[in-house]
């Protein structure tokens, strides 16, 4: 272990993850947070300052273009924070001796494979979004020894926009619910990553000599469809609503997403012996 308390930095401090992180109890780190508006990761001088005037061992960086369908209309935006913004951390990340933690995406993958995706499988995106999530996977492997980057899917929290509040939401307002049912993937609850990442940082710092770096997969354990994510959520809610399963291409035809995405968990499991909870017990809990 360093003998002084670790800093670090979190961009995309508003995130779910951003504010996920904010919640977690007796967190022994020296944590600044910053969002869009403190510190603007598209803007290359205000990185390279920030980087130079704090002494951050990491930087967790939160920060992403997430909006799959704007994506495809949006993409100078799109581009601007999951491309620029991120060779804008690896410049700084690189020059200050700064290690990254960068958010990723099943998205990078087509869902032709069928059985979960391993940390080596070939990416090939369907969609803007992913393509830009893998460019940035790209630069940071091209210009950095010291980074994780960690692949998730089907994030959820209690805050921002995201699928289990739309479906609460959308439960409150409409007769009949549609949920595509052709769309395999597992769903991941931001505190079980945010849990993950802060163990592997500890694991990390505790065995110095050892190299951990790389590429991991994580998300809450097992499979399901969007149809049955959003039957589940509604269960333990006690809503009673009928959902009707319906096939992608009538949900959105312009934006292909892959059919299958699960994330293999086996490296974490071998690497850090780290085992993730199944992902009906942790939408469970947040509900509770």
């Amino acid at each position: 272990m360093k003998d002084h308390k670790i800093k670090i930095l979190v961009t995309g401090a508003e995130s779910q993850l951003g504010k996920s992180l904010r919640m977690m109890p007796d967190i022994d780190f020296d944590i600044t947070f910053k969002s869009k508006y403190t510190l603007d990761i598209t803007d290359k001088k205000a990185v390279k300052r920030f980087f130079k005037e704090n002494n951050f061992d990491y930087c967790f960086n939160f920060a992403a273009y997430t909006d799959v369908t704007r994506a495809e209309t949006d993409r100078k935006a799109c581009l601007n924070v999951n491309v620029k913004g991120v060779a804008n951390l690896v410049k700084a990340a690189k020059k200050y001796d700064v290690t990254l933690v960068h958010i990723s995406t099943d998205y990078v993958f087509d869902g032709q494979k069928k059985k979960p995706y391993r940390e080596n499988d070939k990416t090939h995106p369907l969609n803007f979004y992913g393509t830009t999530k893998l460019m940035g996977e790209t630069i940071i492997k091209q210009h950095l020894k010291k980074y994780f980057i960690i692949r998730t899917s089907w994030l959820y929290s209690k805050f921002n926009r995201n699928f289990v509040k739309t479906v609460l939401e959308l439960a409150e307002t409409l007769r009949k619910l549609k949920l595509v049912n052709d769309q395999t993937g597992t769903p991941t609850y931001a505190p079980d990553l945010i849990d993950f990442i802060l163990y592997m940082i500890k694991t990390v710092e505790a065995n110095p000599k050892k190299n951990y770096y790389g590429i991991y997969h994580f998300s809450n354990e097992g499979e399901t469809t969007w149809y049955k994510f959003g039957k589940k959520v509604l269960s333990y809610a006690g809503i009673d609503k009928k959902i009707k399963p319906i096939d992608s291409v009538r949900f959105n035809k312009y934006v292909l997403r892959p059919d299958y995405s699960v994330l293999s968990k086996k490296k974490i499991k071998k690497v850090f012996n780290y085992k993730p909870r199944k992902w009906d017990k942790a939408l469970k809990d947040f509900f509770e």
